[in-house]
């Protein structure tokens, strides 16, 4: 069996490889079908399940996986999101959510303006590829969390189900 993960973003596939390590993990860059920026849980979730689904239907016999990132709004601020979803060989859908955290007001300001997030970090941390590393998580944890890791216990959520299920049946 192979795990096929939606996207060829190195933070994401090593979160993969590091909780599905007898399985061979391969990288789709597949479409999340939603804006390049969610703004939104149900935006987030939805770009997940589409990346788990594409990758899902690539070839018999694998588990797919779809990591997004994106913002949500509570109590009129701003927060970082991010959700998982699997889908198995049989099409059974698992889905799973992590880390939370506000946003400073001067990045709200920015992605409030139409500009995605990855950009705005680049520009706010003069780095290039934030995303590709650490992700907002860790520049505004210290590096205490950073985006494989955060992905990673949504990665652990999503396979404990997964395993869980596959037990009962």
């Amino acid at each position: 069996m192979k795990v096929f993960i939606g996207s060829n973003n190195p933070a994401k596939i090593t979160a993969v490889e590091n909780v599905f390590t007898k399985l061979k993990i391969v990288a789709h860059d597949v479409p999340s079908h939603v804006s390049s920026q969610p703004y939104s849980d149900t935006e987030t979730l939805e770009g997940a399940i589409n990346r788990a689904q594409e990758c899902a239907s690539l070839a018999e016999d694998v588990i797919g996986i779809g990591l997004e990132g994106g913002v949500m709004e509570l109590n009129k601020k701003l927060l970082l999101c991010n959700w998982g979803a699997l889908v198995d060989e049989s099409g059974e859908l698992f889905v799973a959510s992590g880390a939370r955290i506000p946003l400073p007001k001067e990045i709200s300001e920015q992605l409030l303006k139409g500009i995605e997030l990855g950009e705005i970090m680049d520009w706010y941390v003069k780095k290039k590829d934030v995303r590709k590393n650490q992700g907002a998580i860790g520049i505004f944890t210290d590096e205490l969390v950073g985006r494989e890791e955060m992905f990673r216990h949504v990665v652990k959520l999503l396979k404990g189900q997964y395993d869980y299920n596959y037990k009962q049946r």
